[in-house]
């Protein structure tokens, strides 16, 4: 059997295979290498600057820096609003490996509470990972030389050192200055919507109310920012560019301390308990406000009863917000600006302006005051005079000098509506006075419009009458009350009350600028004189009502008095203070001038459910009077008070 011979390989063949295959592989290893070279050209040339700038954001970050915040002085260079170093207890939440064990032992170390532990979380929530935040404010000194030693202890939390704003006269002045408090989310709407949210980065505080919030701009400054690099951890290596923040302009204001002081105290009640020994302390309810008319420059402003700013400052508790919040006699609400009650009498000599001015009077008119006042030809209930027997035969002067009401019902009557609210309004009422704080009311000078509007009822003349003395639906601040005297005082010239007196820049105190309102023109200036010799008749004539208050007085003062009713009197009833519950009774206004020939000082108040204008406001006013423009005799117990606040705010 033949055996199949074994076939020879074809070596040319599968070298022919081999180079093949190899070529392929390499024209493939060159493409490959081709892809890459022209990749890594793209990258490394093409988009260099944007690799560059990917791996910059990773190893250079920018961190804001906060400004310094500018400093709030009195007029003599008294400082009111200061920056403090507190320390704080902060937690950086992506470095904590468990925060729950963290607050167990911060709970047992700092003295934690649940309800900051709550509070750090809802702000934990609205902040971004790598930022801090507090938990702890105000830490001690023995806090934070306790936490330093166990620091160790604690990956993720640090002790962190702040500017923070501190009042050192505390409630005496939160109606003026406000305060300023953590940023919160409608804030930042605000400052995104203007376009400022960039120089808030590494702010934490802004102003919310007073002086604080309307000077925000100026007192902030602008952030600075430093470069710097950091490792993978986040950790700052080294800065690489330093640009320094510029501090917030420092201020000072109109406001005298020692002023402020001394009117806060006119309000405060001091006694001590006949038991224990101690002194108690009682606010009464109301405003006072104290102006220059010669610049319409804000000297005092004292709302009370007031609470302290400070809490704010560091973020006041629920049970101390709901505290202030439910207080019966609402120390949260500025009196001065945003307090509204009828304006009474107080406003009787600018009516006599406007009824002389457009000839519903002269200076000879005189009318028979029986007691009350009938709307002629009806037979509706008659309006009563506060004296109920009258006061006789009556001209302008004496209708001031002694309030008689049934005159200025007449006046009211004849006058009308329309023409009483176009006056009053240039007076200032039912505007905002211009003051230089947000929080203020234009309260309500009537019109036809607005009661048809308010009420879809028809204006009718029995709705007019009480505006004559400044009641109905009329109402008023204590600060357009004050307003509106300077611009009698000032013969018609119209200022906004302003608390700014000078920025100080680079040290160099440069001062604010204010515009005149449109002046009440067209008045006779004996028109004016009627007015301001009828308020000095009513301190210092034979019958003016608060003639008792100004006795002997060594200056020559004008004034004149108020009482709001609180509810109306039914027409056979009669008012007697003694019987009613305070919340009933009236309003105590008062609104005065001093000296007489060259005013130098406005006062103008509201206590309320004090009483009688006269008999509660005037000795007030007669105090503040003889402090400022007298060197008394005797020591002033009050003086001695305020001298002794002062002297321990400065030590």
């Amino acid at each position: 059997m033949r055996q199949k011979r074994t076939q020879i390989r074809d070596h040319r063949a599968e070298s022919a295979l081999f180079f093949r295959r190899a070529l392929v592989s390499f024209i493939g290893i060159v493409v490959l290498v081709g892809i890459l070279l022209t990749n890594l050209y793209h990258i490394q040339i093409q988009e260099h600057e944007d690799y560059q700038t990917r791996s910059n954001d990773n190893r250079i970050k920018i961190v804001p820096v906060a400004p310094n915040r500018g400093l709030i002085y009195d007029r003599n260079g008294i400082l009111l609003a200061e920056n403090r170093p507190v320390y704080s207890l902060e937690i950086t939440s992506e470095k904590v490996p468990d925060r729950q064990d963290t607050f167990d032992r911060l709970k047992t170390m700092m003295g934690v509470t649940d309800e900051q532990i709550e509070r750090f979380e809802r702000e934990r929530r609205r902040t971004r990972r790598f930022k801090s935040v507090p938990i702890l404010n105000q830490l001690t000194e023995e806090q934070v030389a306790l936490f330093s030693v166990n620091q160790h202890r604690f990956p993720g939390v640090e002790v962190k050192a702040y500017l923070k704003r501190h009042y050192p006269y505390g409630e005496a002045l939160t109606h003026v200055l406000g305060y300023v408090a953590k940023i919160n989310d409608r804030d930042l709407q605000r400052l995104e919507r203007d376009e400022k949210i960039n120089n808030y980065k590494a702010t934490r505080d802004i102003g919310k109310l007073g002086v604080e919030r309307y000077y925000e701009d100026m007192l902030h400054g602008t952030s600075g920012y430093q470069e710097v690099e950091v490792n993978s951890r986040g950790r700052i290596i080294r800065t690489l560019k330093y640009v320094p923040p510029i501090p917030g302009n420092d201020i000072k204001l109109n406001i005298d301390i020692e002023l402020q002081l001394y009117v806060k105290e006119l309000l405060t009640e001091r006694k001590l308990d006949p038991d224990t020994g101690e002194e108690q302390i009682k606010y009464k309810r109301g405003s006072v406000i104290v102006m220059d008319p010669r610049d319409s420059s804000v000297l005092a402003m004292v709302s009370s009863p007031s609470y302290d700013p400070n809490l704010f400052v560091h973020g006041i508790s629920g049970p101390q917000y709901r505290a202030l919040l439910n207080d019966k006699n609402r120390p949260l609400v500025n009196r001065v600006t945003l307090g509204i009650y009828p304006p009474a009498s107080t406003i009787k000599p600018m009516i006599a302006v406007a009824a002389l001015s457009e000839g519903v009077i002269t200076t000879r008119t005189t009318r028979n005051d029986p007691g009350y006042w009938r709307i002629p030809n009806s037979n509706s209930r008659p309006f009563r005079d506060w004296l109920r027997w009258g006061h006789g035969k009556v001209n302008i002067y004496k209708a001031i000098e002694e309030s008689v009401d049934t005159f200025f019902y007449q006046v009211a009557y004849d006058m009308g509506i329309d023409r009483l609210s176009v006056w009053m309004s240039r007076f200032g009422f039912g505007e905002y006075t211009g003051i230089d704080i947000h929080e203020e009311s234009k309260a309500n000078m009537p019109t036809r419009e607005w009661k048809q509007a308010r009420f879809r009822q028809p204006w009718y003349q029995g709705d007019t009458i009480p505006v004559g003395i400044g009641q109905g639906y009329w109402t008023a601040t204590p600060l357009q009350i004050a307003k509106a005297t300077t611009v009698l005082v000032n013969n018609g010239r119209v200022q906004a009350p302003h608390l700014l007196k000078d920025i100080i820049d680079d040290d160099v105190e440069k001062p604010a600028v204010y515009d005149d309102f449109p002046p009440i023109d067209n008045v006779e200036p004996e028109n004016w004189q009627v007015a301001k010799e009828g308020m000095f008749r009513v301190l210092h004539g034979v019958r003016g009502t608060a003639r008792r208050a100004f006795y002997g007085s060594e200056y020559k003062a004008g004034g004149k008095s108020g009482s709001a009713q609180v509810f109306g009197l039914a027409e056979d009833q009669e008012y007697n203070a003694e019987e009613l519950e305070e919340h009933l009774r009236d309003h105590a206004l008062f609104t005065a001038f001093a000296p007489f020939e060259s005013p130098e000082v406005v006062v103008s108040m509201v206590l309320e459910n004090a009483g009688g204008g006269s008999s509660n406001g005037g000795p007030v006013a007669r105090r503040i009077f003889d402090h400022m423009l007298l060197k008394p005799e005797t020591p002033d117990p009050l003086v001695e008070i305020v001298d002794k606040k002062i002297a321990e705010v400065s030590q």
